[in-house]
């Protein structure tokens, strides 16, 4: 009998464990080679794991569990040979009958009290602290439904406990009262790591800004069916945002940077992180060079790698080694926000929504599509005059376009 162990690959550098996140087959399926049999999930990304040869395979993990790389997951037993037709509908059916065992454990905890009552407690008594509580609104025990065990009175049945009206009597929640548990991914469990690490180890302040979107306005509706015609993308608000972070990383070179313990490294080219959201949180992709990349090339850029995290197909190299992070809230109706820091990195741009507000020009009062942005930067190597300067070099990207990022010709600076 020819038996493949399979063990678990390297997904990057610095990467030592993952967290089976699905099967994607059951014990005993037939796979076929390069079938993709499990996603798992690493603290950078969501993997597809493919079957390595043609069998029937044997699971030695299950979902949810943490291996470590190299770790054997499954058996393939090369020799068995393929069933006739059955293999589809019976990985249906098992799937129907999980679907409530996984949910029982759930709802069996769902109704506990905080603090459980002693056992000696009556049928319908409440809790030290909830009597407490009752006795504080004046609401007797026995007008109150307690949803403990027994019928006992929790302390969050009295503080949800109405005082009764005028001749009336206490009201109490009548609804749902189940919650559901559910186990964070280790991506997520990861990326809370990381957000709580950046407020806690950096000094993170933000500035803020408004810019003026009227020529690019302009420009996207003059030139949008050209630009998709020639290039065969579209002419979107990211690759201005991109062109003009990276002329102002140019003009301050010390937002283009990182700290390591007691030294800077500064960065000559511009490695750009664009955060896109998917089905397992938000990824951030990066733009290698985009210092050197045309419009065209930031658009077309961007969509492949958010065409793979919307997929899952992204890598981990592909989210790897930014220098600056530009996140658009934008997109959800956010209209302002401190966006945090994506460490290593030393500062980060956030776009909102655009909003048609009156502004004054040139002594008059007119209506612009304006939209705040908002640069969060690590003030131990960033001063107040760099990141304010470097948020004014990007308005002046985004409001003057033609003059800071098309050189003064918008259809030669947009290839058309």
């Amino acid at each position: 009998m020819s038996i493949l162990e399979m063990k678990v690959p390297s997904p990057g550098e610095s990467i030592t464990e993952v967290e089976i996140a699905t099967w994607l087959v059951k014990d005993g399926d037939y796979v076929e080679k390069d079938q993709p049999i499990a996603e798992v999930d690493s603290d950078k990304a969501t993997l597809e794991l493919p079957a390595e040869q043609s069998g029937i395979i044997t699971l030695k993990a299950e979902e949810g569990d943490v291996v470590q790389v190299g770790q054997v997951v499954c058996l393939i037993d090369m020799d068995a040979a393929k069933p006739a037709g059955a293999a589809a509908p019976a990985a249906e059916a098992p799937k129907q009958e999980e679907a409530p065992k996984a949910a029982e454990p759930v709802k069996q905890e769902a109704p506990k009290p905080a603090p459980a009552a002693p056992q000696s407690y009556a049928t319908g008594s409440p809790s030290p602290a909830a009597k407490k509580i009752l006795d504080e609104k004046g609401i007797d025990a026995s007008q109150v439904s307690g949803q403990g065990r027994d019928g006992r009175i929790t302390k969050t049945d009295a503080e949800l406990a109405a005082v009764p009206a005028m001749g009336g009597s206490s009201l109490t929640a009548t609804g749902s009262r189940s919650t559901t548990t559910t186990k964070l991914s280790v991506l997520r469990r990861k990326i809370a790591q990381r957000l709580v690490s950046v407020k806690n180890e950096t000094a993170m302040l933000t500035t803020f800004n408004e810019v003026d979107m009227s020529e690019i306005f302009r420009l996207r509706k003059q030139y949008k069916e050209e630009f998709a015609q020639k290039h065969g993308v579209g002419l979107g608000f990211m690759s201005f945002f991109t062109k003009a972070v990276t002329r102002a990383l140019k003009l301050y070179p010390d937002v283009n940077a990182s700290i390591d313990g007691d030294f800077k490294i500064n960065y000559d080219f511009c490695d750009i992180s664009i955060a896109v959201s998917g089905p397992k949180g938000l990824m951030v992709p990066v733009l290698r060079n985009a210092e050197n990349m045309s419009f065209k090339g930031v658009e077309a850029n961007i969509k492949d790698l958010a065409v793979k995290v919307r997929d899952g197909k992204i890598t981990v190299d592909e989210m790897t080694g930014g220098t600056f992070t530009i996140t658009n809230g934008g997109t959800f109706g956010s209209m302002l926000s401190t966006p945090i820091i994506n460490p290593p990195q030393s500062a980060i741009l956030g776009m909102h929504n655009i909003i048609q507000r009156p502004v004054a020009v040139d002594g008059q009062v007119v209506i612009r599509p304006m939209m705040y942005v908002a640069m969060s930067y690590d003030h131990r190597i960033i001063d107040g005059k760099e990141s304010v300067g470097f948020l004014v070099a990007v308005k002046e990207g985004i409001d003057n376009p033609v003059e800071f990022l098309l050189g003064g010709d918008e259809k030669k600076g947009l290839e058309l």
